[in-house]
């Protein structure tokens, strides 16, 4: 199995929680890959990469996190894969809105890269506007989330006849501090739904 982690918003291919998928799969599953592209470009460009990487690659499966989670759940969509979404963005054109005045924008993210109000633009055009094979989808929430609210993604996965896998603890936090204990359950549900 490859799995692409999508990172967060401000994030990068070094990001900790998939630094602990790929070093927790390195000890435990070596059958299974953890590839971990940088994501800090205008979003189409960054679809694009993670694209081309799902058609190389065999058995490709998503997870991602907040930012990284929104994009996973797109491209989940668009290639009919199963991902885990990690207290995912849901509509990130207005969260950045919200966080961002309209004084700062562009907002500059990386040396090579700025967030303008084109891209929020596009972000919203290609959000998806009801979850197709829900039942590939595994939600991993937290109640203590400070930067999303978790009630949106969990009201969004819920509905329809087939329903995502969720799970939302009581507490915790956005960057979700427990997630290396979460690995196994959401390899075993990737393993599961590529069988």
């Amino acid at each position: 199995m490859n799995i692409i982690y999508l990172h967060g918003f401000k994030s990068s291919s070094n990001s900790i929680k998939g630094n602990l998928l790929r070093d927790y799969c390195a000890m435990h599953c070596p059958d299974v890959q953890v590839h971990l592209p940088d994501l800090n470009m205008h979003p189409k460009l960054a679809l694009e990469e993670v694209s081309k990487l799902l058609k190389r690659l065999p058995n490709a499966v998503l997870a991602g996190s907040s930012m990284g989670g929104f994009y996973a759940h797109v491209l989940a969509q668009r290639h009919d894969l199963p991902a885990v979404l990690i207290n995912p963005a849901m509509r990130p054109w207005i969260l950045f809105r919200e966080l961002f005045s309209a004084e700062q924008f562009p907002f500059k993210v990386t040396d090579e890269w700025s967030l303008d109000q084109a891209q929020l633009d596009y972000l919203a055009s290609i959000a998806p506007a009801s979850v197709q094979n829900s039942g590939k989808f595994l939600l991993l929430l937290q109640q203590g989330d400070e930067v999303l609210d978790y009630r949106e993604a969990q009201r969004y996965y819920s509905s329809g006849a087939r329903r995502a896998m969720i799970m939302t603890d009581a507490r915790g936090n956005h960057g979700m501090d427990d997630f290396a204990e979460k690995i196994p359950a959401a390899l075993q549900f990737l393993s599961d739904s590529i069988q």
